[in-house]
């Protein structure tokens, strides 16, 4: 069961009518939904590989893109927690070093998953064509799926908990259900595409 008085609790410290607060939610839900709608775009046209003149070229402008759309919802994410008030249950020495090290784990989360999957494997590659000869099994994929998105998650909460933010605890929870979203409609498509590529390599 929900603990609505805790939750009660923790929007009376948040003011969801702030602009700020409203941009922060916005930059996060749309991220994930421009990135999916491009890369399904360009599946199904292969538009961007015309235009840029290769799948590869296309795949790391959006990645490009992609990049300096997640720089800005972190600023906002950032803004969105200065403007409102801190939770005095959570500002404190231990909340705040618990924070640093559920940061810290998420950005090894992020790093590891990038090295592991490569620039065009990281942004979407699959869809513009330049598919990975095997599934990547290795850390942090061993771990747990999705990784880059759990990892970007725990940043946002770490920091969230370092700030004391109720408003970065809430906007936090925003992130994880985009990136849900983002995984139901992701996961299935993906594994349609290297479907038709087992599908055309038994057909050769």
């Amino acid at each position: 069961q929900v603990d609505v008085t805790a939750m009660a609790r923790l929007f009376g410290y948040v003011d969801v009518t702030d602009s700020g607060f409203i941009a922060a939610v916005l930059s996060i839900a749309f991220n994930p939904l421009f990135w999916n709608v491009v890369a399904r775009w360009e599946h199904k046209t292969r538009a961007l590989s015309r235009v840029f003149g290769s799948p590869r070229a296309a795949c790391y402008c959006l990645g490009a893109v992609i990049l300096m759309l997640n720089c800005v919802r972190s600023h906002c994410f950032t803004e969105a927690m200065k403007s409102q008030p801190k939770l005095e249950g959570l500002d404190c020495h231990w909340a705040y070093y618990s924070g640093l090290a559920i940061l810290a784990v998420g950005t090894l989360f992020v790093i590891s998953s990038f090295l592991a999957l490569g620039f065009t494997g990281t942004f979407l590659g699959d869809y513009f064509g330049i598919l990975m000869e095997a599934k990547v099994t290795s850390f942090p994929f061993s771990v747990l799926d999705n990784p880059m998105y759990w990892g970007s998650t725990a940043i946002y909460l770490g920091w969230s908990l370092m700030h004391a933010s109720p408003a970065g605890l809430l906007l936090t929870a925003v992130v994880a259900i985009s990136y849900t979203i983002a995984m139901l409609y992701e996961g299935p498509f993906t594994e349609e595409i290297y479907r038709q590529k087992q599908k055309g390599a038994k057909n050769k």
